[in-house]
């Protein structure tokens, strides 16, 4: 009697590891401290001296342009 006590525990523990893993991972997430920002409050770059949002915009299109370029360059070459 004792042989079947083994085969059946297996699954069950199993299964029970599996249901527990995931709940204790949600557990940690919800124990966790939020990160926080370290930067001081009158240390913030003010906004006169940061580059607006436009001109992230320009780079980047400019950037997008010149590696769309340097492809089709690649390709012709090829």
């Amino acid at each position: 009697r004792e042989g079947p006590i083994p085969k059946m525990l297996a699954p069950c523990l199993l299964r029970r590891v599996v249901l527990t893993a995931p709940l204790v991972f949600v557990v940690a997430l919800l124990l966790a401290e939020p990160v926080t920002c370290d930067q001081e409050v009158g240390t913030a770059i003010p906004a006169e001296s940061r580059p607006c949002v436009d001109c992230h915009a320009f780079e980047f299109m400019q950037r997008a342009l010149q590696d769309l370029k340097k492809t089709a360059y690649n390709l012709d070459t090829r």
